[in-house]
């Protein structure tokens, strides 16, 4: 009786004809080649040095810019102010682009802040109010509290509150400066003695989508800016007697509007005190050229339909006459090894070598921790060892390559090609990416969407509708009902023959 060693051994030898060799060599090619052509065509285009982008404690990037109202403040203290009025400006938005308009977007921020100096991506903590979401307070770039929803205004102030005590930052609302409500509590570890202490405003761009394509979108970002007009300031808890100062963190008053028209920065007269702002502080995108390190992954669509050719092809060798159920189990191993070991070193190559060509040019590169990093290369030669061998059990079931490869890559590599550009509606391409095989591609991606930042979380933007393990999970299930099924179909083993490949075979 033939063992499963030696019917993979045979699978293995049958497998290992030059044609399906160069395939696979071409396929690890395609990535790496296209992946450090992509990596080395991207430069900076500062004048110079670019300044480098902001970074947390954790050295994650981030976006860290606002106008600040500042001072001291020790390790117990607190800040009150009342706040009357957050008004905003808006840059040529849809439907004309021909006007500038009065306005805020929905995560325009003013309120008050306490922050490790003025260091971009020092932590901090802040509570405000936004365009659109009501009183927020947050924390060290990734961390949103709600608070209570409604706006601002002189007939109907919010009352804000920050108080420390140490390393933790309670933040409180009020709609008459004598009825406290408890927003939220952080904990910013290793704070300092003294920390600055202040009235903030900060707007990030205005985000429209553009169609494209068969319903698909692209993304347009204009300038806005925001800001607060504050008053009955009061600080307990002083760490000196400096006084108040303005400051910007970040960089402002380069634009045209800013310089014709408003400036950023902070203005106090006769008690009240007015912030104007540009920008964000929150966890850091692909907004201002950063790149995410599974960009370097555009030669992963060829890759897969060579692999899913060469898979396919195999697997019908001979139109699979007299398979055995063990025979195509390990036909399905050799197939899905292979394929595997191919993803790891193209892959392995690409990310690590590409995101330091990226830094090289200049081009900033989104940071992950090394696991994340880990189950990119490995995540990703397994759905790509995954998509072989279900591509090995269409082969099985529909005998024919002319028959199987259509199916095959209809149903992998299509939904997978046209999600990656802006060609589809957002919700068909979510679609797409949550029922079929494509899904386990999702383990290619580590960029986070977040709810407090604007951004469009897409699948053509690199969001990917479900987490990298459920995207995985489907997949597994195609391979698993799949391939199971066409092993129910083949008699069981009765022997030791074997199979002899046909020469009409692909070399």
């Amino acid at each position: 009786m033939t063992t499963t060693h030696e019917r993979l051994r045979g699978e293995w030898t049958r497998f290992r004809r030059p044609g399906r060799l160069i395939a696979m060599g071409a396929a690890a090619l395609a990535v790496v080649l296209l992946g450090l052509l992509y990596a080395s065509g991207n430069r900076a285009s500062c004048d110079g040095t670019c300044p480098p982008a902001p970074t947390a404690r954790d050295g994650s990037r981030v976006n860290d810019q606002f106008a600040l109202y500042h001072r001291d403040l020790g390790e117990n203290g607190s800040i009150t102010v009342r706040m009357t009025s957050m008004t905003g400006t808006i840059t040529y938005p849809p439907p004309g682009h021909d006007r500038i308009v009065p306005g805020l977007v929905p995560w325009a921020k003013a309120g008050i802040i306490i922050k490790d100096g003025l260091r971009q991506g020092s932590p901090y903590a802040a509570l405000m109010l936004t365009g659109s979401h009501g009183v927020r307070m947050q924390y060290d770039y990734r961390h949103d509290i709600a608070g209570s929803a409604g706006g601002v205004s002189a007939a109907s102030p919010r009352w804000l509150r920050l108080t420390r005590s140490g390393d933790t930052v309670t933040g409180y609302e009020s709609a008459d400066g004598t009825r406290w409500t408890r927003v939220g509590s952080a904990r910013l570890s290793g704070l300092p003695g003294a920390v600055r202490v202040g009235l903030f405003a900060t707007s990030p761009g205005d985000l429209t989508l553009r169609r494209a394509g068969l319903g698909g979108a692209t993304e347009q970002v204009r300038f806005t800016q925001a800001g607060g007009v504050f008053d009955r300031v009061e600080v307990r808890g002083g760490a000196s007697s400096a006084g108040w100062r303005a400051d910007i963190v970040g960089t402002m008053n380069e634009t045209e509007w800013e310089r014709d028209h408003r400036a950023s920065g902070a203005v106090e007269k006769d008690g009240t005190v007015t912030v104007t702002g540009v920008g964000d502080i929150g966890p850091g995108g692909t907004e201002n050229g950063n790149r995410p390190v599974e960009g370097t992954l555009g030669g992963l669509s060829l890759a897969l339909l060579v692999v899913l050719v060469v898979a396919v092809r195999f697997a019908t060798a001979g139109g699979g006459a007299g398979l055995t159920r063990p025979e195509l189990a390990a036909r399905a191993a050799v197939v899905g090894a292979v394929t595997f070991v191919t993803g790891l070193l193209a892959v392995g190559i690409t990310v690590p070598a590409g995101a330091a060509i990226l830094k090289g040019n200049g081009i900033p590169v989104l940071a992950v921790p090394a696991p994340t990093t880990v189950r990119v290369v490995v995540g990703t030669a397994a759905a790509l060892a995954l998509a072989a061998v279900l591509a090995v059990a269409l082969g099985s079931l529909l005998r024919r390559a002319r028959f199987a490869l259509p199916v095959a890559v209809l149903a992998i590599a299509v939904p997978y090609v046209v999600t990656s550009v802006p060609l589809l509606a957002d919700g068909l391409a979510r679609w797409l990416l949550r029922v079929t095989p494509a899904a386990g591609f999702g383990t290619r991606q580590t960029l986070v969407p977040y709810p407090q930042v604007t951004a469009h979380y897409a699948p053509s933007a690199g969001y990917f509708p479900l987490p990298w393990w459920a995207g995985l999970a489907v997949l597994c299930g195609y391979v698993v009902v799949l391939l199971g099924w066409a092993l129910t179909r083949l008699p069981r083993a009765d022997g030791d023959a074997a199979v002899a490949e046909p020469a009409a075979a692909w070399r």
